[in-house]
């Protein structure tokens, strides 16, 4: 690694903007913005992928990869990206900074702890929620009613066993009540982090934020609590951006982290404006398949921050589409073409899809060792055939000069495309249902929605207190373009069911929780951090 000053000065950030955290890492202080705010924006990448197999896609490599090949391509380029949560880090997925020759750095700091940002969300979503329960013990002025509270607490790691709660218990512990925990990522105040544009705006965000209704079913916001400023202490560091590099010396910017399966899956704008004002092309990701992060990219994210990508990169697999088509885990590496022809319809949806959005789509083959000749050019051909560049990318055993390819291809569709095109899918006017259906039909390909009683009840909410401009969040299974996470390929004519619509009006977007999706995971039957070792020198092995 190189000193992390180094980076900032080849980026064009002065020392002065700098809050160090280390030799390796930093923050990017408010005074960076003054300076570069009038700057005319470089040209936005999504990096998306086909729905996640248990074989990886190899999504951030492939994102890490390409800014890489970008810069040896004479593209002065930026990556940003999400911050790793300790849940999945620890449980089934192992940690989020690449891999191979294409990792941002220091990976162990980034998975782990890093600048406290996910600490600090956690701090403040669990300071809100003791003041809830103390303000209903200390006489509960607001009226709240206690079997309305929806703001549970969050903790930064998988635990099943606390998804339902019973809180009060005991003599002068308070009310008696049910409530729950959900992963620090799913916190709405995580929503609000990588929505926010500023210190400003994040307060703002914060008070409108829903947390009960009193007992005539009028909603109480977190402003009413007097906890907005207490929050915004705790969080004053963590708005602020983070500059980490990769492997080669690209600058990053890794910032925020809420899942794309719960929450909005996608890193801060905040992050995302400071590199645009530093990369002629700025390189971010969001997460699980296109279905998801992708839709949520192009529908909340940009639509709230004014926002136009240039094109989007989809990653495709040659094992992905095998197990698409129908292959178990432990086939995949044997060739199957007829498998890997079946599997090629969910690609092909996802590059529909995407175009749907207005922007132009480039295939990344992340390619791994094993992929035969033959594999690979059915791919390419298909690609062809749909009228799509698609280009190979060996960045993990080869880093950026793996990834010239794909970046060439890159560079040539930015130099054709016109960002005017881009529009979300949806219109605002539409109300909660109309939003979710188009979705569903449009995005999934489903035939319809199934409102379960819970569900009519909050949509009936929402129409009385004029919330139906809210965008919707889906909360849904990634492996699946249905709610059923076995439905492999690309299905149609499915139902999605809808369990329940939750409110968040600091990040202004309904959450709509389908299927079985749960906002607390649990761990596998192995987790990660079995594997996880540290030697006498503070070295970690088994963090992959």
């Amino acid at each position: 690694m190189r000193l992390i000053t180094e980076i900032a000065a080849e980026t064009g950030i002065g020392e002065e903007h700098l809050e160090l955290y280390g030799k390796y890492k930093a923050k990017l202080a408010p005074s960076l913005w003054q300076e570069l705010k009038d700057r005319p924006n470089g040209k936005l990448v999504l990096v998306t992928a086909v729905n996640p197999t248990p074989a990886g896609e190899g999504k951030t490599l492939t994102t890490i990869g390409l800014a890489q090949a970008m810069n040896k391509a004479g593209v002065k380029t930026v990556a940003a990206l999400r911050e790793p949560s300790l849940g999945p880090c620890l449980g089934m997925k192992g940690g989020a900074t690449g891999s191979g020759k294409a990792q941002i750095v220091p990976a162990d700091d980034i998975n782990l702890h890093f600048t406290g940002d996910i600490h600090a969300v956690t701090s403040a979503h669990n300071l809100l929620s003791a003041m809830i329960d103390n303000h209903i013990f200390q006489g509960n002025e607001l009226n709240l009613d206690p079997q309305r509270i929806v703001w549970k607490r969050v903790l930064d790691m998988n635990d099943r066993s606390l998804r339902n709660i019973v809180t009060g218990l005991g003599d002068g512990n308070g009310v008696v009540r049910e409530s729950g925990f959900q992963i620090t990522t799913a916190s709405e105040i995580m929503a609000v982090l990588c929505l926010c544009s500023d210190l400003s705006d994040l307060k703002a965000r914060l008070g409108r934020m829903l947390v009960g209704y009193d007992r005539e079913g009028k909603p109480v916001t977190a402003d009413r609590l007097n906890a907005v400023e207490a929050m915004s202490a705790l969080l004053k560091e963590a708005v602020k951006p983070n500059l980490v590099q990769t492997l080669e010396g690209t600058p990053v910017i890794v910032h925020g982290g809420p899942f794309a399966n719960i929450a909005h899956g996608c890193s801060s704008v905040i992050g995302t404006r400071y590199a645009l004002k530093l990369g002629e092309v700025v390189v971010t990701e969001a997460g699980f398949g296109a279905d998801l992060g992708a839709e949520k990219f192009m529908d909340i994210k940009c639509r709230q921050a004014g926002l136009a990508p240039s094109a989007a990169v989809l990653v495709v697999t040659v094992k992905a589409l095998k197990y698409n088509g129908g292959i178990p885990k432990g086939e995949l590496y044997a060739p199957n073409r007829a498998a890997l022809l079946a599997g090629l319809a969910n690609m092909e949806r996802h590059i529909e899809n995407l175009r749907k959005f207005g922007v132009p789509v480039l295939v990344a083959l992340n390619h791994f060792e094993g992929d035969s000749e033959a594999e690979v050019q059915a791919i390419i051909d298909a690609c062809r055939r749909l009228g799509v560049s698609a280009a190979i990318s060996k960045a993990w055993a080869e880093g950026g000069a793996g990834g010239l390819e794909l970046a060439e291809e890159l560079k040539k569709l930015l130099d054709r495309e016109s960002a005017a095109e881009f529009a979300p899918l949806y219109e605002d006017q539409l109300d909660i249902p109309s939003k979710i259906g188009k979705i569903v039909k449009e995005i999934y390909r489903g035939a319809e929605v199934a409102f379960s009683p819970a569900a009519k009840r909050s949509l009936a909410l929402i129409e009385r207190l004029g919330l139906g401009e809210l965008q919707v969040c889906m909360a849904k299974t990634p492996y699946s373009f249905s709610d059923q996470p076995r439905l492999l390929g690309a299905p149609e004519g499915f139902t999605v069911q809808v369990r329940d619509i939750t409110l968040s009006l600091g990040a202004g977007f309904a959450v709509v929780i389908t299927g079985s999706i749960v906002t607390m995971p649990g761990l596998p039957v192995k987790p990660a951090a079995e594997e996880l070792r540290i030697d006498e020198d503070g070295v970690l092995t088994g963090l992959a």
